[in-house]
């Protein structure tokens, strides 16, 4: 690879570094600003509420043009596991990143 190719493949690189660092940090403001629902749905469904809730709605006394994914067996259960299997994932990004030489 000559000089003019090497120059060429690493502003590729630097391009799409930029453009993932940007969407990253995206994510990373609207994570912080979601942490207050994150802390209020998991005490909601960890609570003898959401049993209440999702028995009643088993019986049909919620309306059904009320949108309740939430009380689905398992939504926020997946939803909750999809997050902790998000963080462990981050987390050891971060390790691999701070046993890097850079």
């Amino acid at each position: 690879m000559n000089r003019l190719e090497r120059i060429e493949k690493m502003e590729e690189r630097m391009d799409r570094l930029t453009a993932a660092v940007r969407h990253a940090e995206e994510a990373l403001e609207q994570w912080k600003d979601a942490q207050d629902a994150l802390q209020e749905l998991t005490a909601y469904y960890t609570s003898p509420l959401w049993l209440q809730d999702y028995e009643a709605d088993e019986r049909g006394e919620i309306p059904k043009s009320i949108k309740r994914g939430v009380l689905s067996q398992d939504g926020v259960y997946d939803l909750l596991r999809r997050i902790k299997d998000m963080q462990e994932e981050f987390q050891a990004l971060c390790q691999k990143e701070e046993e890097s030489p850079v």
